[in-house]
């Protein structure tokens, strides 16, 4: 009769064994992040088309998107969409982009008796390269030097006071700046602006 036969047991190595706990490990923490992303998704409200300064928003203006992890952004979250249809825009809003807290206001950007002008101005008369909505400026007239008849040069120094709605940096030189501006200021602004003979200045930041 045949003696019966001793099975050898497999002898583990260590080091499969730590590569074994190691990936267990790493599938419990790749599951907690799926299980967190998840939980972070969130409704939001996304701009669909442009919006200018100071335009009441309508609801063709916004879209509902689907975000995880916006919490940093702090978008505008989409249930919020009826109270955020009551508010302008303080700022351009751009196509593709969250909706955020800052983008919004309730306060009129153009008072009693103003209107809304552009000015073109080169970047040595204008006292920052981002100016905000919101933000006072003084608009002071520089002095004309084009000769007149009797050889002198007409004298500036008037001023008028405005509040930035918005800015835009376009491919020229210029910075274009919306205003505020009183209407009975507006026709002398304006015939300054075309004489290139009008700088700002920054009185209070927003």
């Amino acid at each position: 009769m045949a003696p019966p036969r001793v099975v050898r047991q497999r002898r583990i190595r260590p080091g499969l064994l730590g590569l074994a706990v190691l990936l267990i490990a790493l599938g419990g923490l790749g599951a907690a992040f799926a299980v967190t992303s998840v939980r972070s998704t969130g409704s939001y409200l996304a701009v669909a088309r442009p919006v200018e300064v100071g335009r009441q928003l309508s609801a063709d203006d916004l879209v509902t998107v689907r975000v995880s992890g916006g919490q940093g952004l702090q978008p505008v979250p989409s249930r919020r969409l009826k109270e955020v249809l009551e508010l302008r825009a303080a700022v351009r809003l751009t196509p593709g982009t969250l909706l955020t807290e800052s983008q919004l206001t309730d306060a009129p950007l153009l008072g009693p008796g103003q209107q809304q002008i552009a000015l073109g101005l080169k970047p040595s008369r204008v006292p920052a390269r981002t100016l905000h909505p919101g933000d006072k400026v003084l608009l002071i007239s520089t002095p004309d030097t084009n000769a007149n008849a009797d050889g002198g040069a007409r004298g500036g120094g008037t001023r008028f006071e405005a509040t930035v709605i918005d800015t835009a940096a376009p491919e020229s030189d210029e910075m274009v700046v919306y205003l505020a501006l009183a209407v009975r200021d507006v026709p002398a602004v304006v015939a300054l602006a075309a004489d290139d003979r009008i700088a700002l200045v920054l009185t209070e930041a927003a």
